[in-house]
């Protein structure tokens, strides 16, 4: 590569490089400048690696005007250190093929930072470490056994990218936290892609680190061990603005499991057969967002969380709740969808939060309301098909849609003046749904006359009304017309 220089004299502002060979010039301003009566060859320092340099041609000037058409050339030193070592940096730049058979550990052993490691298709037992910044690219899925002890792959650098794997088989000790890919403090940047995790106990360990990005991955667990004994899909605890992305995750104990974790993204994922689709706590400002959560005993756990974003997750099928919001401030939940669970949401000690355009439907229980829930928005939600549409333990009324209102299906009331809003409020429960809470076997006499009578005469009488969940402003229509439509 050929370099034309012409330089200004009054621009040097570094000192001189001495260099071998050619003797020295002076500019107007009296600074000293090497000179090369011809031109130069510089050879960048050749990588180990992959046993090449690159040569830069420092040449007389292209213009004949230039001041230094005597063929002499006056480069500035810094220029020549910039040039030597982005030379250098890219020579090191290096790939590496292992071949089925061969060891990929000792290829991560030969790389040099930044280079790249290609496996071809093959069977790999071996237990990986990765120590410096490199990119480790499977080809037609290479498959990297770990032999049961230990974690498959460990990475303790940053910026190291895994591609393309099937990772199998880590060792089964819940204190050790063995893991598919274990990524330790201080591995920053870590990015993992397209990999499969077949019988590992942790499918992802990711601890102490910032910016990780864990996109496309198909996650199984140990799924012949009880659930308490298997670890979990993605494990995140004290990292910054992770990516979780486009994973699919079954039987582990929690899909995502995540602690003391914030200015993350949760996005597209899909968690079934699991203990918690997602177990999260003690993390901010996060954003949940087009998952898909089925077959769980429980769906989103959120819990001692603020400055939440949970929006366009569909959750359903679930053996207890759909979304759990627990000790939650300041956070916004919209346009989720929550069918078929046990309870599609369980709201305890929130408060000032937004639930909105949700679509509740065919849960048994709706909206399971414990005591500290308050100060909350609840808009534009369609409560559809819910054995209780909520079920309330508080002692006093709690008032949800004083602006704009939800939806309920079981609501009796009228809309005289045809504005599409119910004439009188709804009320979510009464005194004797307060009883059958209590006492479950009461429900044997709901269809009897005195039962019948006791509920006319607490609507009559508000003394013996229980307090309830309040609309002021019933939609007499859904608001969103797919309502029926099951995942």
């Amino acid at each position: 590569m050929a370099i034309c220089v012409a330089p200004d004299d009054e621009s040097a502002a570094f000192p001189p490089l001495p260099l071998a060979g050619e003797g020295w010039g002076e500019g107007k301003s009296g600074k000293v400048f090497p000179v090369f009566p011809s031109p130069v060859a510089l050879r960048a320092p050749t990588s180990p690696a992959s046993g090449r340099g690159d040569s830069f041609l420092l040449s007389a000037p292209c213009s004949p005007r230039s001041k230094a058409s005597r063929g002499q050339v006056l480069l500035p030193a810094f220029f020549i250190l910039t040039l030597l070592f982005c030379a250098g940096a890219q020579a090191q730049a290096a790939e590496h093929i292992v071949h089925s058979g061969e060891s990929i550990a000792a290829a991560i052993a030969a790389a040099d930072k930044g280079d790249v490691v290609r496996v071809l298709g093959g069977e790999y037992h071996e237990n990986l470490r990765i120590d410096k910044p490199l990119s480790l690219i499977g080809v037609d899925r290479p498959i990297v056994r770990g032999g049961m002890t230990g974690d498959v792959v460990r990475v303790t650098s940053p910026d190291v990218t895994i591609e393309g794997f099937i990772i199998a088989d880590s060792g089964a000790d819940l204190g050790a936290q063995n893991a598919g890919i274990y990524i330790q403090p201080g591995a920053d940047r870590a990015v993992v892609r397209n990999c499969d995790f077949s019988y590992t106990l942790f499918g992802l360990w990711i601890e102490g680190v910032a910016d990780v990005r864990i996109e496309d991955n198909l996650i199984t667990g140990k799924r012949d061990l009880s659930s308490v004994r298997r670890g979990n899909g993605i494990e995140l605890y004290n990292t910054q603005g992770a990516q979780i992305i486009g994973n699919q995750i079954s039987f582990t104990r929690d899909g995502i499991y995540v602690d003391v974790s914030h200015h993350a993204l949760f996005r597209n994922n899909k968690i079934h057969d699991a203990r918690y689709g997602t177990h999260y706590m003690n993390s901010n400002e996060n954003t949940w967002e087009g998952n898909e959560v089925y077959h769980n005993r429980g769906g989103l756990a959120l819990m001692e969380v603020r400055d939440q974003t949970v929006r366009h997750n569909r959750v359903w099928g679930n053996t207890d709740h759909g979304i759990m919001l627990r000790t939650i401030q300041d956070s916004t939940v919209e346009g989720n969808y929550l069918a078929d669970n046990v309870r599609g949401l369980f709201v305890y000690d929130a408060e000032y939060n937004t639930l909105r355009n949700n679509t509740i439907v065919h849960n048994r229980v709706g909206v399971h309301l414990w005591g500290g829930s308050i100060h909350n928005e609840v808009e534009g939600n369609d409560f559809v098909g819910n054995q209780e549409q909520v079920r309330y333990t508080g002692t006093r009324d709690e008032t949800w849609g004083a602006k704009e209102g939800n939806y309920w299906s079981n609501y009796l009331g009228w809309d005289r003046d045809g504005d599409g809003i119910g004439d009188v409020p709804y009320v979510a429960s009464d005194l004797v749904d307060r009883l059958t809470w209590r006492y479950p076997m009461f429900k044997l006499l709901l269809a009897s006359p005195a039962v019948q009578t006791l509920r006319l005469v607490s609507q009559q009488f508000p003394v013996l009304r229980a307090p309830s969940v309040v609309d002021p402003k019933p939609h007499m229509r859904p608001e969103h017309d797919e309502w029926n439509i099951h995942p």
